[in-house]
């Protein structure tokens, strides 16, 4: 999900009767990627179609149609697309390598299952990653991928022991810092004076720890601006790390020397993709369309499970899923290229759309962080960039109440910030569905844009299994008249 416009909100005391429902299901699912190391256990859903769902206010009163779809959804297929995109290939930083890895794994996927599929390409802002790595080793539990400047020496890599200087004054730093990578807090008024501080000093490397967010969310990782050396690159590489990577440097340096590698890359001349992949239903190639989307790609340091691996993933197993059950309308996929810089690649979707096209559509459901297994987030918010209730917000609200959680989904309500917005902007109904704290759809889960946003620490199958049913039996409905 962009956060160009969001607000964060305090955490405050909520309902937890999803989140409990959820935790209480303890059969284990473990998936190998490819015979990697990397695994994956979570409780996994198991409840037949007749089930009263966890969190759920009544037992379901399913059509036979909805029984079409919830047949055959499978939250372990779902899982294994996670485990490919977010351990397999981690943060999918628009327009990059690993953004192009993700794309094409995607393509594959609605290829294989006899989509008519094509990528999109657009040209997107050059982008400046830096990876942190030791001799010994790091944590593997955390992602170590950081921001670097555009202003500091790119293309490069430096090992030092680390020093914490931690304001950065002068008088913070010890007598010898030449060839060290020093710690340095960040505090963007002082950001340049104490870069120019750690050169002065000798320092191989800087690394920026980025200030505390409010509770009870982290602070992710950026790529620091530094106006004053744009015409003057600073000569040593300069990153920025999130809290939780600040954290967990501090704790192992306090417990012994630390040797770091600092490398930095600059991505140039980007190239960034949607995915689209459509059968067409009974009613021919001019007929109605009802789309199915999320975006794939990731902030810089986030591996994306829920952000938005988890919607990518729905789409993904929903493909499967409709595939082989005749409809009226066109089923359209579209998997969102750079949604993280600010819409992006959906805009740009949109743009080249003729009204003629726009006009086909009926509605749009746009899957945003569906899966997160944060307690407080017991809510499935149902977001119009309008406020207004529309195409998806009823048919989604209309299944919620067949599946028994129309008292745990919200009213519609105004909130931009994901791509049903490009929707929306030009008259297509479109709204966002998400799982966020019951208050606010500003009360997003602490692992939000962070290297923890990991399948371990922010997926739960059992919400992933739900926003798929509540989906799957919404646009199916939409589509089959």
């Amino acid at each position: 999900m962009s956060s160009f416009d969001d607000t964060v909100t305090p955490l405050h005391e909520t309902s937890n009767s999803i989140g409990s429902g959820f935790l209480n299901r303890r059969r284990v699912l473990t998936v190998a990627l490819g015979g990697a190391a990397a695994t994956v256990a979570l409780p996994v859903p198991a409840w037949a179609a007749n089930d009263k769902r966890p969190g759920s206010h009544q037992a379901p009163k399913l059509t036979s149609d909805d029984r079409k779809v919830i047949a055959q959804i499978s939250s372990r297929r779902a899982l294994e697309h996670l485990v490919a995109l977010s351990e397999g290939i981690g943060p999918r930083i628009g327009g990059t390598e690993s953004e192009r890895r993700a794309a094409n794994y995607i393509a594959a996927h609605f290829d294989k299952l006899g989509y008519d599929t094509t990528l999109q390409p657009f040209t997107v802002a050059d982008k400046f990653t830096g990876q942190l790595s030791s001799p010994a080793g790091l944590p593997t539990d955390l992602n170590w991928q950081t921001g670097a400047s555009a202003h500091a020496a790119l293309n490069t890599s430096v090992t030092g022991s680390v020093v914490d200087v931690r304001a950065g004054a002068a008088s913070d730093y010890p007598a010898d810092v030449r060839g060290k990578i020093v710690l340095v807090d960040y505090v963007a008024a002082r950001r340049e004076q104490v870069v120019a501080t750690a050169v002065a000093a000798g320092a191989a490397g800087v690394i920026l720890m980025a200030a505390d967010a409010a509770p009870p969310r982290l602070a992710g990782t950026f790529s620091p601006t530094l106006p004053g050396s744009a015409n003057n690159p600073v000569p040593i590489p300069v990153l920025a790390v999130a809290q939780s990577q600040k954290n967990r440097l501090r704790a192992l340096l306090a417990a012994g020397p630390l040797t770091l590698t600092a490398a930095t890359t600059a991505h140039r001349n980007l190239t960034s993709n949607n995915v689209l992949a459509e059968r067409v239903g009974r009613s021919g190639k001019n007929g109605p369309i009802v789309m199915i989307s999320a975006h794939y790609d990731t902030v810089i340091g986030a591996p994306g499970a829920n952000d938005d691996g988890s919607g990518t993933a729905l789409c993904m197993e929903l493909g499967r899923v409709l595939k082989a059950i005749p409809t009226n309308a066109t089923i359209r996929f579209g998997l969102w290229g750079s949604e993280e810089q600010g819409l992006i690649g959906s805009r740009y979707y949109v743009r080249q759309m003729p009204q003629a096209e726009r006009d086909r559509i009926l509605a749009v459901y746009q899957n945003d962080m569906v899966a997160t297994s944060w307690d407080p987030a017991t809510r499935y918010w149902l977001l119009s960039f309008d406020g207004q209730d529309n195409r998806a917000t009823s048919e989604v609200t209309a299944s919620a109440r067949r599946l028994g959680y129309e008292p745990q989904i919200s009213p519609v309500t105004q909130r931009g910030s994901s791509d049903h917005q490009s929707f929306q902007e030009v008259g297509i109904a479109s709204a966002n569905f998400s799982w966020r704290g019951e208050e606010s759809p500003a009360l997003l889960e602490p692992p939000y844009h962070t290297p923890e946003d990991t399948i371990a620490k922010n997926i739960s199958l059992e919400r992933l299994q739900v926003s798929m049913e509540l989906i799957g039996t919404a646009a199916y409905a939409t589509a089959r008249a």
